[in-house]
């Protein structure tokens, strides 16, 4: 490849990147569940702009190209949720997506005060909750996302982040 991907937080600048790689990244999970209605492919680019603001955004880059995000925010319960990660189909598979979820639980612990994590994905994902058990997530239960879509919710404890490395 010539060149390294670097993890970074997301710059406002990063956001339409971000939108355009989103909606690339969840064709196949929309293909999945025969639904084109999820989320990620209905988000704005004014909504990601302001989760770029205001919540904990990372990005992975292979030179100037946004290559991988996530997005993570604390709530009330002090749990951060994190969602939204991709990475493009063309790096799946080399640990893009893991050290873009390492780099987002610790700035949202050691920044943010999260005492633990939790993430949804897709029932049939196989793929990703492949990735999120191999990086410590355990099954807490399911859930229906807004788009109708069966989810599995899946969570860590906070500090668990550094074993996965």
């Amino acid at each position: 490849m010539g060149m390294s991907v670097t993890i970074s937080a997301a710059a406002e600048q990063d956001a339409e990147q971000i939108f355009r790689l989103q909606y690339l990244c969840f064709q196949s999970e929309a293909a999945l569940y025969g639904n084109y209605r999820i989320d990620p492919l209905v988000q704005t680019l004014d909504s990601v702009r302001a989760e770029v603001v205001s919540d904990c955004v990372f990005v992975a880059r292979l030179g100037d190209e946004v290559v991988g995000s996530v997005r993570g925010r604390v709530t009330e319960d002090g749990s951060a949720a994190i969602g939204k990660l991709c990475v493009h189909p063309r790096l799946q598979g080399h640990g893009i997506g893991a050290r873009l979820l390492r780099a987002a639980e610790a700035a949202l612990s050691e920044e943010r005060g999260a005492t633990s994590f939790r993430l949804h994905t897709g029932h049939r994902s196989e793929g990703n909750l492949r990735l999120y058990r191999k990086v410590g997530y355990q099954t807490v239960g399911t859930s229906e996302g807004a788009d109708g879509v069966p989810m599995i919710v899946l969570e860590k404890p906070a500090g668990t982040y550094a074993a996965t490395a």
